[in-house]
């Protein structure tokens, strides 16, 4: 019996992709925009905007869902663009964009890895992160003039930095005459439980002061975003999305085998440093804002791919599943639940037996198999 992968094979084409015709190029819009996966991206944009009118409205002060969309139109009350412009829409916005960068990344590293499991998180980006703003934290704050040099940067900036340089790393010394997905993953694993725990060490030593402030950072907050910390976000977005949206055919033949993908033509190592590349400056960009939002980037391309039914994430439904996450869990806790609860609580909580569901129904498949 033929089987389609090995009739793909001596036909030399690609899933979905006509006898003769080249998989790349024009067609890559075609392959993005079909069936659920256009359905299930409209619906989560609409949630995306719903989600982010229930932001600004949410919280101590009683506005309503007409005062806020006449203030974003210019027609409010001074204590109207006070709340909403100035106090709440950053944050709003901030959300919406961290979870959507999030959610893009997390997209593109499970899919180029091929493992639901694979995040930025797990490659050692989020953790390098914060190991560097809690260094220039806590290092600041015992006097060390490099330290206190990084950190007049700025946390966000120190944060980016950190991520770069360990994604940077765990690259190289996965690079074996090339970098296979597993064994980047296995080095990114080793590279997150060191530098957690340099971490941790760091803030026991720290004084309480420092220590306190490390930690706080460490949730994940939107509570002090604003415009400043939100222009990075937005302009990571705007430069990496359609560079991501480029290799979205490339991330549909790789789920074939390195061995077909290079014979289809994909350059197989080029495309996989171009995702990563992606992925790190996304999520750089978003830690970097927000502190770490734990389990966004693991738990929004499944929801995203679930929706559209389709065999690997979608990217723009991933990075617009996030921005609900993010913003939705935000709203939650600022409307709902009693407290300024951090968001990185909230998505940790639903995160956590989320990823043990999905082990455990892996587990059965392969039980079962």
């Amino acid at each position: 019996m033929t089987t389609q992968a090995g009739s793909t094979q001596a036909s030399g084409t690609a899933p979905g992709t006509a006898p003769g015709t080249a998989p790349h190029g024009h067609r890559f819009f075609g392959r993005l925009w079909r069936g659920r996966v256009v359905t299930a991206t409209i619906g989560c944009l609409v949630a995306a905007v719903l989600v982010g009118i229930l932001g600004i409205v949410a919280g101590s002060s009683s506005l309503s869902i007409a005062d806020a969309v006449q203030t974003l139109l210019g027609a409010g009350t001074r204590a109207q663009n006070l709340i909403v412009l100035d106090l709440r829409l950053p944050r709003v916005v901030g959300g919406l964009l961290v979870g959507a960068a999030l959610g893009l990344a997390g997209a593109l590293t499970q899919t180029f890895a091929r493992n639901p499991l694979a995040t930025p998180d797990i490659i050692g980006v989020t953790s390098g992160a914060s190991l560097g703003a809690v260094s220039a934290i806590v290092l600041a704050g015992g006097g060390y003039s490099v330290a206190a040099g990084l950190l007049s940067l700025g946390l966000p900036a120190v944060a980016a930095i950190g991520a770069l340089t360990t994604a940077a790393i765990v690259y190289g010394l996965s690079w074996r005459g090339g970098v296979d997905s597993y064994r980047l993953i296995l080095i990114g694993i080793g590279a997150t439980a060191t530098l957690t725990g340099i971490t941790s060490y760091l803030i026991a030593k720290a004084q309480i002061t420092e220590a306190a402030t490390a930690a706080q950072w460490l949730v994940g907050s939107l509570s002090g975003i604003s415009w400043a910390s939100v222009w990075p976000v937005l302009v990571a977005l705007i430069v990496i999305t359609p560079l991501a949206l480029v290799q979205s055919t490339s991330l549909d033949i790789s789920q074939l085998g390195d061995d077909m993908s290079t014979g289809l033509g994909v350059a197989i190592q080029r495309h996989r440093l171009i995702v990563i590349v992606c992925a790190v400056l996304l999520t750089a960009a978003a830690v970097s804002a927000s502190g770490p939002i734990e389990f966004v980037a693991f738990v929004a391309p499944q929801i995203a791919r679930r929706l559209a039914k389709t065999g690997r994430p979608p990217l723009l439904a991933s990075a617009l599943v996030g921005a609900v996450v993010v913003a939705g869990g935000d709203a939650l806790v600022r409307g709902v639940l009693p407290g300024e609860i951090p968001v990185g609580i909230i998505t940790a909580i639903v995160g956590a037996p989320y990823l043990i569901w999905l082990l455990t129904r892996k587990s059965s498949r392969e039980g079962t198999a």
